[in-house]
């Protein structure tokens, strides 16, 4: 069984993510900061399926943390799958802080950077001892390091590097068979993006109308196509940043 490892699942894009993946014979390990209810409701979601999938606490913030979080990784890949090795990483969590460049604070940036960029750096480099040859990595950015969006200067700096670190992980982990892509979302409605949306309607309007299908995505339009990137079937798609956002401000 292909066992995928999903940062920052228990809502959102990384729970569709998770669910999406499940339904396809993956096992699931879904990771939870601050909300372990979600990521104990994604794991019943799978099991009541007939899928695998255990929940872990994990802060990508808390680079510090990673070590520990490979000794109980690798715990619970052998409690529950009877497996030394995992086989897909997917860095989603992550958090919006939409302020302007003369406002933002040195405390709101380098929250941003540890979370969409220093984490995953570092989360991939403690979890390599532990994916298998052939292995799969997806890191989730966004469509705002294409289209400039007043207010996420830092984040879409990060995100930005995490599509160049993106290409890196492919050149220096291919000896092993491992492929990196990246997923950059559009405009998407979930916990993170719908209280603003369900605040300021326009806005979800306005994004609507800027995109090709009219409407704004939700996570299961994301989650579903990170699941089919992790597929065989996609095994020769490789250092690629592809955009998830049904054709947004094209």
């Amino acid at each position: 069984m292909t066992i995928i490892v999903i940062t920052g699942s228990s809502r959102g894009i990384g729970a569709s993510t998770a669910v999406q993946c499940a339904s396809k014979g993956m096992g699931v390990v879904v990771t939870y900061n601050s909300h372990p209810a979600g990521a104990d409701a994604v794991v019943r979601q799978i099991t009541a399926a007939g899928g695998k999938a255990v929940a872990l606490a994990l802060d990508v913030g808390d680079i510090g943390s990673f070590a520990g979080f490979r000794t109980r990784l690798a715990g619970a890949l052998q409690a529950t799958w009877g497996r030394d090795s995992f086989d897909g990483l997917v860095n989603n969590a992550g958090y919006g802080n939409f302020n302007a460049i003369e406002s933002v604070t040195e405390a709101e940036f380098d929250g941003l950077l540890n979370v969409h960029l220093k984490g995953p750096f570092f989360l991939t480099q403690a979890l390599l001892p532990l994916m298998a040859d052939g292995g799969h990595i997806v890191n989730l950015t966004s469509a705002t390091t294409r289209v400039a969006t007043p207010g996420a200067a830092p984040y879409a700096a990060f995100k930005g590097g995490l599509e160049v670190l993106t290409r890196y992980m492919a050149k220096e982990f291919g000896a092993r068979g491992i492929r990196a892509n990246a997923v950059s979302p559009g405009a998407i409605r979930t916990e993170m993006t719908g209280a603003t949306f369900d605040q300021h309607p326009e806005f979800e309007t306005m994004l609507a109308g800027q995109t090709a299908l009219g409407r704004i995505g939700a996570a299961d339009d994301v989650g579903k196509a990170i699941a089919s990137l992790l597929l065989e079937d996609n095994g020769w798609v490789n250092a690629q940043t592809i955009e998830v956002g049904g054709g947004y401000n094209i």
